[in-house]
Parts: C-alpha cells; structure tokens; sequence
C-alpha cells in the first residue's frame, strides 16, 4: 500500500510535539503493512463519506480514506472522549 498526506493532516500533525510524530510514524508503518494490526484498532469512522480511524495512542487518532492501494491521510487530533 502507499499513502498520500493531505496538506491539513501536515499542519496538525507538525502541531504535536515530536515523541507524538513518531508514534503517529510507527503507527502508519503498521497501517502500511496491516491494516488489522492490533495497536492501530482501526475502524469504519464515517461509512458515507468511507473515513476511517486508527490510534496513534489512547489520546489521538488520525483519519484516512483508502482509495484503491492509496491511504488517504485526511486529518490526526486528540481523542474526544
């Protein structure tokens, strides 16, 4: 699989300190190769509009689209509760 970051998921990405960015790194890597992969508990978030969610901790996900073999890196913020 590839993937394409959107520039608004750059920008709030880049917002979180760097300890953040790398988990949100190793995270992707999983996504990359396993979109099932434990840590990631990635599921359908928006089923219209086909948006799912993934972990990057307990306190903030990231959002993408797959289209075809191509994630769609949308948005990543802190997790509401």
């Amino acid at each position: 699989m590839k993937h394409i970051f959107l520039e608004r998921f750059v920008r709030q990405l880049e917002s979180f300190p760097i300890d953040t960015q790398n988990k949100f790194y190793k995270q992707l890597n999983f996504l990359l190769n396993n979109i099932r992969h434990p840590s990631l508990h990635a599921k359908k978030y928006d089923e219209t509009k086909g948006i799912w969610q993934a972990r990057v901790d307990k306190n903030i996900r990231f959002y993408f689209q797959i289209d075809g073999e191509t994630y769609i890196l949308l948005g990543v913020e802190r997790h509401k509760k």
